[in-house]
């Protein structure tokens, strides 16, 4: 859901690293990870996937219009023991994001639960009743004269969590058409959210790797 005509570059996949069991891709922004209905929306990171590593398989998802790392498995045993690093957070991920306004403290920690806003979806909402755990570590990077870049450390994986923890702390994402003010969403042409870096262990070999990709917006 975008306010904007956010088109994504066509083409192969920006592939940040490859082996027999996965790949790590730089999705731009305004590219679905999976079709969406219609064929119109057909187009998506995993259809290239398949046509770049045929045969590959979705491990985890990102918003459209978020850009950044996204995995692919290369075999059935690949998924699930990826998968599975997901579903127990064994996997480290590291988010930058251009906010509204600075924060006034230079790191912090929110836990706030999260659940659908069924009215109003895609969005979600916090509920302390019925809401999931959804925590997320953050720091500032830079400061501009009204806006921030910032570190977004996930310690769960809730739909929209970023983008709603942000809103929640007073400083939305720019370019968030669901959780900004009209104005916020005016300063930049998309979700200034990007998956800057996934790290784990590896399923076959063992030992600790990390892969990293940068955003296209920043701070000057």
């Amino acid at each position: 859901m975008s306010a904007f005509d956010y088109d994504p570059p066509t083409g192969p996949l920006d592939v940040v690293y490859m082996d027999d069991w996965f790949a790590i891709l730089n999705k731009p922004a305004g590219l679905l990870s999976v079709p969406g209905k219609g064929p119109q929306l057909a187009d998506c990171l995993m259809s290239r996937a398949i046509v770049q590593f045929p045969g590959a398989r979705l491990v985890h998802r990102l918003d459209r219009d978020t850009s950044g790392l996204i995995m692919v498995a290369r075999s059935h045993p690949a998924q699930v023991a990826l998968s599975r690093m997901f579903a127990e957070r064994a996997m480290e991920k590291t988010y930058i994001a251009l906010v509204a306004g600075n924060p006034a403290e230079d790191s912090g920690h929110i836990d706030l639960p999260i659940i659908v806003d069924w009215p109003n979806r895609p969005r979600q909402m916090i509920c302390h009743e019925t809401g999931r755990k959804a925590q997320t570590d953050w720091r500032v990077l830079k400061r501009g004269a009204d806006r921030a870049l910032v570190e977004l450390r996930p310690l769960t994986g809730r739909s929209h969590q970023l983008r709603l923890h942000m809103q929640q702390l007073g400083h939305p994402i720019l370019g968030d058409t669901l959780y900004a003010t009209p104005e916020q969403i005016a300063q930049s042409p998309r979700l200034c959210l990007h998956a800057a870096e996934l790290g784990f262990t590896h399923p076959a070999r063992g030992g600790f790797v990390r892969y990293s990709a940068a955003p296209e917006f920043g701070l000057p």
